[in-house]
């Protein structure tokens, strides 16, 4: 069983924010493989099916991002996955905008919602799935630029991101994440 957790921030108002590209990514792996997320428990709205041969949880959790941790956390204990089960996907502004990076383990980063769940989780040993949105641009504050929306010559990078990064999280599930990262990064 893995759970597989694409962050953003819940509600209208952050809808198409570069903060949700977790969320965007989490839609496209429900979509292709006919997962229905449909289910609010452990501070997440959830779907749980198969990608492949492996039984998946997708969860979008719904605490905004700096509290992401609290849903990660209820949703370890009541599914009680191995560390290296737990499949984090979310936007990295040291990124260039489309670069995708799979890692096997690691720091947070500048990312707030990575450094909840790593403090509560208290590891660091389960693959995260990073898709670059870039730099603010001069003068711009970080907050009001992972919360601004994508410009419209950004949205085919991104969409083509979002969907590079699916495809890396199934070739997690079925390869690993050592193979993952050799196909994918970059």
């Amino acid at each position: 069983m893995f759970i597989i957790a694409g962050l953003g921030n819940p509600g209208e108002k952050y809808h198409g924010s570069r903060h949700n590209i977790g969320f965007y990514v989490l839609d496209l792996l429900a979509q292709a493989h006919g997962i229905r997320l449909n289910k609010i428990r452990h501070k997440a709205v959830l779907g749980e099916g198969w990608i492949g041969d492996q039984k998946v949880v997708l969860a979008k959790p719904q605490t905004f991002m700096n509290n992401s941790g609290e849903s990660l956390l209820a949703l370890k204990q009541w599914y009680k996955p191995e560390m290296g089960h737990i499949i984090v996907i979310y936007d990295d502004v040291d990124l260039d905008p489309g670069v995708v990076r799979i890692r096997a383990s690691g720091s947070a980063g500048t990312h707030n919602g990575m450094r909840s769940i790593l403090y509560l989780l208290q590891e660091s040993d389960f693959p995260r799935v990073r898709v670059g949105i870039g730099r603010p641009p001069e003068g711009w504050e970080l907050a009001d630029y992972v919360l601004s929306r994508f410009r419209e010559e950004e949205i085919e990078i991104v969409k083509k991101a979002c969907s590079r990064a699916a495809e890396g999280v199934e070739c997690i599930l079925s390869q690993g994440v050592e193979q993952a990262m050799s196909r994918y990064n970059g």
